[in-house]
């Protein structure tokens, strides 16, 4: 068995996601091959040199995984997207590209976050590459905290604000993109998360039949993607009351 997620954008202001989070890892993941973390796992992240008493735990939980015989893969999001090698060292899980193609249930898969399908957002993606340059991603993580604290703000305001205003075909997904990606990397099944509408899209790529699944993001309840051998199931599920 192997679980996919994405978006659950944890923070301290939100114990009950952090609970069923941390459930997810000392149950159901315990079982798993591996678990498949697909960007937004933090609502924000500063840099590795910044990790609160609050991060650090969620990273020794994902280490008590890896160490339990989990293999655990983190891709970045849009939120935490200076997740770096520390973090990952530390937490014992492998960075992904984004995008990248692994081997799910014996086909290709490609697994991404999902923002840089949104190409009709073009001021966010123009904001996308800026932030993902290298020489500005030095410069980020080369900031005083409490700058960088700022400008997290400033631009977890901006993007809440920016989407409100925003048609929903706008911030969702550009349809022609879908076709054209999973043809450049030759499969017939795309997984991503980062629009929260967590759906299995059947779609018709030339003379064959493929799919689009998008993983919901973890509020009110939790979604995950699991991969065995009855093939590919997406479901929510609740959060366990304390």
């Amino acid at each position: 068995m192997i679980l996919l997620i994405s978006d659950l954008h944890l923070e301290e202001e939100r114990p009950d996601i952090t609970r069923a989070f941390l459930d997810l890892l000392s149950g159901r993941a315990r079982s798993a091959q591996a678990l498949y973390i697909l960007g937004d796992f933090f609502e924000a992240w500063i840099g590795d040199d910044a990790m609160t008493p609050y991060q650090l735990s969620i990273c020794q939980a994902l280490r008590e995984l890896s160490d339990s015989g989990t293999q655990v893969f983190l891709m970045h999001g849009n939120r935490d997207f200076m997740l770096g090698k520390a973090f990952c060292k530390a937490a014992g899980c492998t960075r992904l590209k984004d995008p990248s193609v692994v081997e799910l249930n014996g086909e290709p898969v490609l697994l991404m976050h999902g923002d840089s399908l949104c190409t009709r957002d073009e001021a966010y993606m123009r904001m996308r590459r800026y932030l993902r340059n290298p020489v500005t991603l030095f410069i980020l993580r080369h900031l005083p905290l409490g700058t960088r604290h700022k400008l997290a703000r400033k631009l977890r305001s901006e993007s809440r604000t920016q989407t409100r205003m925003k048609a929903n075909d706008i911030v969702d997904v550009t349809p022609e993109e879908i076709p054209r990606i999973m043809q450049e990397y030759g499969v017939r099944t795309l997984v991503h998360g980062h629009t929260h509408r967590p759906a299995i899209h059947k779609l018709q790529i030339g003379e064959q039949a493929a799919r689009r699944i998008v993983l919901g993001d973890w509020d009110r309840q939790g979604w995950a993607l699991q991969v065995d051998e009855q093939g590919f199931a997406l479901a929510p599920f609740d959060f366990i009351a304390p």
